[in-house]
């Protein structure tokens, strides 16, 4: 009975992918009608700033923190309007332990070194599909969890399979995030000016949300506490786009095995395009081998993008 769920939730991954890909094609046509049609338009649009998706009162996790560059530049170097971030709101995370980080990430324990001469928190051995697990963020809730360039690292050279595990990947995060999320109101993210689609429009078109650049586009937020929220960052080019992670958190394939708890539904809040020069000395990392140092692409082409979700009620 669990292989017959095991092939269930593989047909179903495999069936929004071959989904995903119908409708890239049809994307990639419209994107170019429209490209072809700003061409022929006049004068250009005012100047708009990436999008910082967090505020100084933030308590923030990061999950899979490779060399701990973007924590580095959280701390140290962060964008204007973090400047009164404490550093100790900022807990980073790796999932290697503190040995194999530094024998992986050479450059990894000067920048630990300065985040905890700040204040800021590092955890080590920390899986990010097993937060619940993690004694020292029991009983803790954070209003942003992020986690930069999840990837399985598992080295499968079928891109079939090497899309499965990493949507098994990020179906393990987004599982085990709701254990760390603050509770409270349905955040209401400050968007650009666009047609606004009825309130109960919740369907598959808000994969399509596209806040690229905000002017001084702050964090979620509204007049109450509001709920915590997950961003989850990926090359917006294949094989990424094929891992489908808008579509993965807001309806989540059944669990593949009768001891697995199911996934949350998480409402899709806003998607932005992650400005890598926003964050000074920010090195994205792979997981294996050379390409653990530096060397390595993550997909020609495109842009980095966020995605920010949180609990639907």
């Amino acid at each position: 009975m669990g292989h017959k769920k095991k092939t269930s939730l593989k047909t179903t991954l495999q069936s929004q992918q071959i989904r995903l890909k119908n409708k890239e094609k049809a994307a990639h046509a419209a994107e170019a009608a429209e490209l072809k049609t700003k061409h022929k338009g006049k004068g250009k649009a005012p100047a708009l700033r990436p999008t910082i998706p967090f505020t100084p009162t933030d308590k923030i996790l990061l999950i899979g923190e490779g060399n701990f560059s973007f924590a580095h530049a959280l701390v140290i170097d962060p964008p204007l309007s973090l400047e009164h971030l404490p550093p100790s709101n900022i807990t980073a995370t790796s999932y290697d332990s503190e040995e194999e980080c530094y024998d992986k990430y050479p450059d990894a324990k000067s920048k630990v070194d300065v985040l905890l001469e700040r204040g800021a928190e590092v955890l080590f051995g920390v899986d990010g599909t097993r937060l619940e697990k993690c004694n020292a963020l029991k009983k803790r809730l954070f209003d942003r969890v992020v986690f930069n360039f999840p990837h399985a690292g598992k080295g499968i050279t079928d891109q079939d399979r090497n899309i499965l595990s990493n949507q098994m990947l990020i179906l393990g995060f987004l599982r085990s995030a709701v254990s760390c999320l603050a509770e409270g109101t349905i955040p209401t993210p400050n968007q650009s000016q666009k047609p606004k689609k009825p309130a109960d429009d919740d369907d598959d078109d808000d994969d399509n949300i596209n806040d690229d650049e905000d002017i001084d586009a702050p964090s979620p937020s509204t007049t109450q506490r509001a709920r915590g929220t997950v961003l989850i960052t990926l090359r917006n080019v294949p094989p990424y786009t094929n891992w489908d992670v808008p579509r993965l958190a807001k309806t989540p394939p059944k669990p593949a095995s009768l001891g697995t708890p199911p996934n949350p539904n998480y409402k899709l809040l806003r998607s932005f395009v992650f400005h890598r020069k926003m964050w000074k000395g920010y090195e994205h990392r792979m997981t294996k081998g050379e390409r653990a140092h530096g060397q390595g692409t993550t997909g020609e082409g495109g842009e980095d993008r966020t995605w920010e979700f949180c609990l639907k009620d």
